[in-house]
């Protein structure tokens, strides 16, 4: 049961109305949940026995909530679209509107293009992440400590830490500031083991125990004109380490952790705030149900693409027998479930990457939607698996997760053969793009020895969310799935590619995807309990991850080829380079690559560079902006962009897709 508080309720977009929808409101406020730790809708939630129940026998959270509402439910389209926020922070806007990025958004500008508004969705977000810290507007869930019967419950934890500054001294043990720590048990460092080493896969280097502490650094200033001065602060949150850490290395600290949060009641949270929404019915203190929809979708991108996979998994789409979620959209998620519903799990971290946090229990089987067998150990399982319950599902990943994410294991058995996905699942690549692809795109280089990936593809949201709801609402199929196949020969491994690949004037190219090793994190990881950290690698087995096949200029030939792809600019990777100094040469995190082609030929010919130059391609920039027209109705045709989007697109090329590039004529 919950019962919901509205604290604010205020007009949205200044009152603008949008389209037959009209004008909307944003309401925030808190739900209350309780539920029964006993029944078997809880199962599934780690260390749900040791949750501390009230009076009434019931365990007891809250979260924050936030909605977009029309301010007339009768113009709204009765169906509400779920952002699941990433790392508590509000997304939808950002990608479906091209809307700035906004953790308070309520005026115009933050409306963008009204995309959703238009279209009559109530969009709704709700706090699911149990380790987040309050600040920067992130939406919070409050979940209750496991204790057995009122003892503290400790256990081993472990996290990696990889400077990007130089005298880099402290970081949370959780690694980043918005997150909870799990505290460490005892400040006793001879306790723990800290390491470090270059790359993932190198041998781990000793740190001895009295050259680190559990501790932080506080700094303010003296008296007697001595200036700012720096104290140590013994603390069970926080790693120092006087010498400081290394860029680009990874130090891995392995420690006893106490007081695991139950971070799997998330899943709860979820599915009984929707299914509630979806309900009309008054909550628990007798309140009216603040939103009028009788079908939900859920969107989620990285962090929560996977977290919705996981609450697919784990049955959580089921509330007494009914869907909860009709339709879902996970994006980036790669082959990823959630490193969360785990004793001392941090759900904020981005796992699985060939340099930076490898070994997780996010990344293991089953990949696929379809019910497959592991043929390592035997079992079967899938992630669609009920019937009844199941939604439709369409899936999106870019080439960034088949570089960073594995995402090949989606669409491939245990053994590397194509595994179609069931009936109730689309799956797409968006060819050549990369992880985070921004609406409003600077090029930067950060840690990598290009600059990112730039290809716009904020368009292919919108074309997904309208097949999606035409396949719900009156079961018109949406386009089939595009994905690399082995069949058609554009699911290919590293020496296949590397052998297609363009010899680009001075690009560094990787050693390969980020592998996905056979782990041993003890006999009790499905039941959410880890006694193996760092976890035991079981030699001689791993899963075959492979990439996206690429033609002559290196871009993807399988998928969804955005408009800036068909008709491009450049060579653009789903992977990047860490410079020097950062973990030179291991891939950089989940971006990509921009590798522009020569202007003309007179530089084509002074670099030597073997793919044909940009006015030899085009012409003058009318001829490119006419390519760019092509692309982008050809995709209007197939159902995957909208008309609306193609003067948008073709506006964007017509200064050679300034400032995503740097053309020079």
């Amino acid at each position: 049961m919950l019962t919901i508080t509205i604290t604010d309720k205020v007009p949205f977009a200044d009152g603008t109305p949008f389209a037959d929808a009209g004008a909307y409101e944003r309401i925030t406020g808190r739900v209350d949940f309780r539920v029964d730790p006993k029944a078997p809708e809880q199962a599934a939630v780690t260390d749900i026995a040791f949750a501390p129940t009230g009076a009434d026998g019931l365990v007891a959270f809250w979260a924050d909530f936030s909605i977009l509402r029309p301010v007339d439910p009768e113009k709204g389209s009765g169906k509400l679209f779920f952002d699941y926020g990433n790392r508590g922070n509000k997304r939808a806007l950002q990608f479906f509107n091209d809307a700035p990025p906004s953790n308070d958004p309520h005026t115009l500008k933050d409306a963008g293009n009204g995309f959703l508004m238009r279209r009559g969705y109530t969009v709704a977000w709700l706090g699911w992440q149990g380790d987040l810290l309050p600040g920067d507007g992130r939406m919070l869930l409050d979940v209750p400590v496991a204790t057995d019967g009122g003892k503290t419950i400790t256990g081993i934890a472990r996290a990696e830490y990889i400077a990007v500054a130089p005298d880099t001294k402290v970081f949370p043990l959780s690694t980043l500031v918005s997150t909870r720590s799990n505290a460490a048990a005892s400040l006793d460092t001879s306790k723990a083991r800290l390491t470090r080493r270059r790359y993932a896969a190198s041998a781990r280097q000793e740190i001895g125990p009295d050259r680190w502490f559990f501790a932080r650094l506080d700094r303010g200033g003296g008296v007697d004109n001595q200036g700012m001065e720096n104290a140590v602060i013994p603390s069970d949150s926080h790693i120092y380490l006087p010498e400081g850490f290394e860029p680009g290395w990874i130090y891995e600290l392995v420690y006893e952790a106490k007081d695991p949060r139950l971070l799997g009641l998330a899943h709860v949270a979820v599915r009984d705030f929707v299914s509630y929404l979806k309900s009309g019915e008054a909550d628990a203190a007798g309140n009216p149900n603040p939103v009028k929809v009788g079908t939900a979708y859920a969107w989620g991108r990285s962090q929560t693409g996977r977290c919705i996979r996981d609450f697919l998994h784990l049955g959580f789409n089921d509330k007494g027998g009914a869907r909860v979620f009709d339709g879902v959209m996970p994006h980036v998620a790669g082959a990823g479930k959630m490193w969360m519903n785990h004793r001392f799990a941090n759900v904020v971290l981005l796992p699985g990457q060939e340099h930076e946090n490898h070994f997780t229990p996010a990344d293991r089987f089953p990949f696929n939607y379809a019910v497959s067998t592991d043929h390592f150990t035997g079992v079967s399982d899938g992630i669609c698996k009920r019937p009844d319950t199941d939604p439709k599902v369409m899936h999106t990943d870019t080439s960034s997760e088949y570089w960073h994410r594995r995402a090949s294991l989606v669409v491939t058995d245990s053994q590397g053969n194509d595994l179609p996905p069931p009936e109730n699942v689309r799956v797409y690549l968006w060819a050549s793009s990369q992880h985070f692809a921004a609406p409003a795109v600077t090029p930067a280089k950060g840690l990598a020895v290009e600059v990112i990936n730039v290809v716009a593809t904020s368009a292919f949201f919108r074309a997904v969310l309208e097949a999606l709801d035409a396949w719900v609402s009156d079961g018109t199929p949406p386009p089939a799935s595009r994905y690399p196949t082995r069949a058609a020969g554009t699911l290919v491994d590293v020496e296949e590619w590397r052998a297609a690949f363009p010899a680009i004037p001075g690009a560094m190219t990787p050693r390969g995807p980020s592998t996905l090793e056979r782990l041993d994190f003890g006999p009790d990881i499905d039941r959410g309990i880890i006694a193996n950290e760092p976890p035991v690698i079981i030699e001689g087995e791993a899963y075959p991850v492979r990439i996206p096949s690429v033609d002559e200029d290196g871009n993807e030939v399988p998928g969804v080829r955005a408009p800036m792809v068909v008709a491009p600019l450049a060579t653009y990777t789903g992977w990047s380079v860490r410079h020097r100094g950062a973990g030179y040469g291991a891939m950089l995190g989940i971006t990509g690559s921009t590798f522009q082609f020569p202007e003309d030929e007179d530089v084509r010919a002074q670099t030597r560079d073997p793919r044909p130059s940009i006015l030899s391609r085009y012409g003058s920039l009318d001829g490119y902006v006419a390519a760019i027209r092509a692309a982008a109705e050809v995709l209007v045709a197939e159902r995957l962009m909208l008309e609306e989007d193609v003067e948008r697109t073709v506006a964007a090329a017509s200064d050679w897709n300034s400032p995503r590039h740097d053309i020079r004529m």
